[in-house]
């Protein structure tokens, strides 16, 4: 019986390598749209829990800071004024937040301050009314899911969520 020579060892080696080098990015991609997928899924149950919030509120926005600093300070924001209508805290979330921003500002979602003690379907700005199918309401507070540039998954007061270009977040981590 003869054992492997230096060289077939060598060519093994390489195979496996090259079958690597293949799989590695392959599972990260599936693996990031995975955490974009799971981000989404919390913006739709954010976007549940606001409507049943304002179904208890004569259908009025809350009035929410856009993002805190700290998850201590007192400002109502989304996470604390809607967590009665949520499962629980880990919808506030992003499983691609791995700045942990949700850790330190209680929400890794940003609110778009301008609905802010609106009517729900009579949304205004700048003295005009505005349809609801492309306002954005809650959007990732950073671009977690990085793919081509600076995109955000976007839930949108006609209830739909989809990945865009990121316009109107800024400075998410502590802005108003």
């Amino acid at each position: 019986m003869r054992g492997f020579t230096v060289t077939e060892l060598v060519v093994v080696v390489a195979i496996v390598a090259i079958l690597a080098a293949v799989a590695v990015p392959v599972y990260q991609g599936v693996a990031a749209r995975g955490r974009a997928a799971h981000c989404m899924g919390n913006l739709r149950q954010i976007g549940i829990a606001l409507n049943l919030y304002l179904g208890d509120h004569d259908m009025t926005m809350p009035v929410l800071v856009a993002a805190r600093g700290e998850g201590d300070d007192e400002k109502p924001s989304l996470d604390t004024e809607l967590a009665d209508y949520v499962s629980g805290p880990e919808v506030f979330r992003c499983a691609g937040d791995f700045d942990r921003i949700w850790e330190t500002t209680g929400t890794s979602y940003f609110w778009n301050s301008l609905l802010n003690g609106q009517k729900s379907g009579q949304f205004e700005m700048m003295g005009r009314r505005l349809g609801e199918a492309g306002i954005p309401v809650i959007s990732d507070k950073e671009a977690f899911h990085r793919r081509v540039g600076d995109e955000v998954n976007i839930l949108y007061a006609d209830g739909r969520v989809e990945e865009e270009v990121k316009f109107w977040v800024e400075g998410g981590r502590g802005g108003q």
